[in-house]
């Protein structure tokens, strides 16, 4: 077991080290000059000078050749510090501690969301298999999948905020200042970062279920006469999580992922947000630790996935 989790640690290292090229060396290919928007930036695009720049890519280290910018940046990140933004003149390590919260409260709460209903309906589904039931999941389903994240918020805002009035359409309130408010605010963004990882689930579930359900051993169960809440719940619904599982780890990462448009939309002041407003703004050293931060969440939960399933089927052996 002790084997098996630094293993997994390592290729998690080694996933980090390979995201941490792919996005600081991607970055460089786009077009735009950061030290050039900034210096425009502050001067209302008027007295750029070519000193000014020099002194700006001087001050963030990009005069220097690229390689050395990204060893100079993976040493202050093994270090904890994650380098100076270029837009807001802070350290990036603050500006991700004031935003993370926001984005961590709304993911968390679109991964349980997205994982206990998901778990639900498609159980439901797979033991009304062929019913009204097991079509409406279905249906639903297909829906949550194929609907872009953008247009289920342009809807639920102009239904849920301009039509009915039931929802406030922008901002959002930390539960602690004002909990109603929060949880008003809260509920337009968590359906749009639940939608797809509840359709995936769901899906899963269903298919997860309908093989164990034809196993030998649930048969017999059957023709024991034991009721369907006892088969289910002992029998049914724990062989049939270890798929979902893995499920509910790549729908952490599509959370995150969905955080960028949906804070965006929302005008939410988190990580999603942040990152977005740093890409327009050529912000590398902003982007660059925001994908490391989130692809490191993203490895641990995965990780964490990898571990549970010998409690969900003792079956499994950590060799």
């Amino acid at each position: 077991m002790v084997t098996y989790i630094i293993r997994r640690i390592l290729m998690g290292i080694l996933v980090l080290i390979l995201v941490s090229l792919v996005v600081f060396f991607a970055l460089r290919l786009l077009p735009g000059d950061p030290a050039l928007i900034y210096v425009s930036g502050q001067s209302g695009g008027q007295g750029v000078t070519e000193e000014r720049l020099q002194e700006v890519r001087k001050e963030f280290g990009l005069d220097k050749p690229i390689p050395v910018q990204y060893w100079n940046w993976v040493k202050g990140v093994v270090t904890g510090d994650l380098g100076t933004s270029i837009r807001y003149q802070q350290d990036v390590g603050k500006l991700f501690a004031q935003r993370f919260p926001v984005t961590l409260i709304l993911g968390f709460f679109s991964v349980i969301v997205s994982t206990i209903l998901g778990i639900f309906f498609g159980l439901v589904a797979a033991i009304r298999r062929g019913g009204w039931i097991d079509t409406l999941v279905t249906f639903l389903s297909y829906i949550g999948l194929t609907i872009p994240v953008f247009l289920l918020a342009f809807v639920l805002i102009y239904v849920l905020g301009f039509k009915l009035h039931w929802l406030p359409i922008v901002g959002w309130t930390p539960p602690w200042k004002d909990f109603g408010m929060s949880v008003k605010q809260s509920i337009m963004p968590v359906i749009c970062l639940a939608t797809i990882p509840l359709a995936v689930t769901a899906r899963q579930m269903r298919s997860s279920v309908l093989e164990v359900n034809n196993m030998d051993y649930i048969r017999t169960a059957w023709s024991k006469g034991l009721r369907e809440r006892v088969i289910v719940t002992r029998h049914i619904l724990k062989n049939s999580l270890i798929p979902v599982v893995t499920m509910v780890g790549i729908g952490v990462g599509i959370i995150f992922g969905g955080a960028v448009i949906e804070e965006t939309i929302f005008g939410i002041a988190g990580v999603g947000q942040l990152l977005a407003t740093s890409v327009f703004a050529r912000d590398y050293v902003v982007i660059q630790g925001g994908a490391l931060v989130i692809a490191t969440i993203i490895v641990v939960v995965n990780i964490i996935v990898d571990i549970s399933y010998g409690g969900l089927d003792p079956r499994i052996r950590y060799e």
